[in-house]
């Protein structure tokens, strides 16, 4: 009875294992060969009544060499190296220590990178007025733009080794650095890829003869490298004077290469302008209209923010709204009428004040005549 039952109980767990544990299995690789990577599982268990920890995490990592295993209730690590590039798998199945006829709980599986290569990344960042400011791969022109080198090296294996970093710009210029960042002030405008070769000797102790022996490593590395003009003004033309439920035209002018990211904001008082908060738009080119209509009266104004991947420049423009009323220039059109009204009867009364004398004049000649 007591074989059947413990037969029938690594069904039963199995069965339910998937509904009450989880496992997280991860490695900080791809690392390169000779260097030491980490591999850790974490189990996660969904039963509350279970408070005795007492789990066995049983590994399979061949043909990698085991360096160190460690273990703590739902933890367990292992560091492992190997002597050749590839990608191989690493797996792990967690049991019950007070149990070592039953099945696993739970089981997971990762794949470990490894090379025969220096492994690191490159990054453009672009300094200005001593401020260095991070991009992803656009850089403007007539600016310093630095390019590093990060190399990824989490065992530290390359601690007592000494880099030589050879930097091809894409456009027939060639450097070489003791330094893993070069900086370039380049003025032409395009898109370019950069190529470095990083070296890497130190010495170390031979595995059979016991002598000292030079190792070197080798890693290649490309990133592209957009050249844009930055943006360097904002233009807004036309009026600061509107009035209520007047439509406003504006038009924006930016001296910078598209395409371009514009973000505006009408408010009360000025405003710096940042993340999405705001009306966003994209334009291809360098001319934007924008018009408006007040709703209410009051100082008013436009805050403008334009960015091309490589800078970011903001603006502002006051706008001062009246009160619905007479247009200017239909008050100029009154006036206008009313001064050529008045014109018009001041000649009518003096025509008319000029007739009646002259007709006096006709009579009296006549009779006068007609005594004599």
């Amino acid at each position: 009875m007591l074989r059947l039952l413990c037969a029938l109980l690594p069904l039963l767990r199995l069965g339910h294992g998937a509904e009450l544990y989880s496992l997280e299995l991860t490695n900080n690789g791809p690392i390169t060969t000779g260097a030491q990577a980490t591999v850790q599982a974490r189990l996660r268990t969904k039963n509350e009544n279970d408070t005795s920890n007492l789990y066995h995490f049983n590994w399979i990592y061949a043909p990698l060499i085991l360096i160190e295993k460690s273990e703590q209730q739902l933890n367990s690590v292992i560091n492992v190296t190997g002597e050749f590039p590839g990608t191989f798998p690493v797996s792990v199945w967690v049991t019950h220590k007070n149990c070592w006829l039953c099945r696993s709980v739970v089981r997971n599986i990762t794949v470990l990178q490894i090379t025969e290569f220096i492994t690191g990344n490159l990054t453009i960042a672009q300094i200005e007025d001593s401020r260095v400011t991070t991009h992803g791969s656009g850089s403007s022109m007539d600016t310093v733009t630095r390019i590093s080198f990060s190399l990824y090296d989490p065992s530290q294996y390359f601690k007592s080794a000494s880099f030589v970093y050879n930097w091809d710009f894409g456009d027939g210029v060639y450097q070489i650095t003791k330094e893993p960042f070069v900086c370039c002030n380049c003025s032409s405008m395009g898109n370019r890829t950069v190529h470095l070769k990083v070296v890497a000797e130190w010495e170390q102790t031979g595995s059979i003869i016991h002598e000292r022996e030079i190792m070197q490593k080798t890693g290649d590395f490309t990133t592209a490298l957009e050249l844009l003009d930055a943006v360097k003004s904002i233009n807004i033309v036309g009026s600061r004077e509107t009035h209520v439920m007047e439509n406003l035209n504006l038009s924006l002018h930016i001296n910078g290469t598209p395409p371009l990211a514009l973000c505006w904001l009408i408010k009360s008082e000025c405003i710096p302008l940042e993340g999405d908060k705001c009306h966003l738009v994209e334009i291809s080119g360098s001319c934007y209209n924008l018009s408006h209509t007040f709703r209410d009266a009051g100082q008013y104004c436009l805050s403008v923010r334009v960015e091309n991947g490589v800078t970011v420049l903001q603006t502002y423009h006051g706008i001062k709204v009246r009160p619905a009323g007479i247009h200017p220039a239909f008050f100029v059109l009154l006036c206008t009428a009313l001064v050529s009204v008045m014109l018009v009867l001041v000649l009518y009364m003096t025509f008319r004040s000029n007739t009646p004398q002259k007709d006096l004049v006709e009579v009296f000649s006549y009779s006068y005549f007609e005594l004599g």
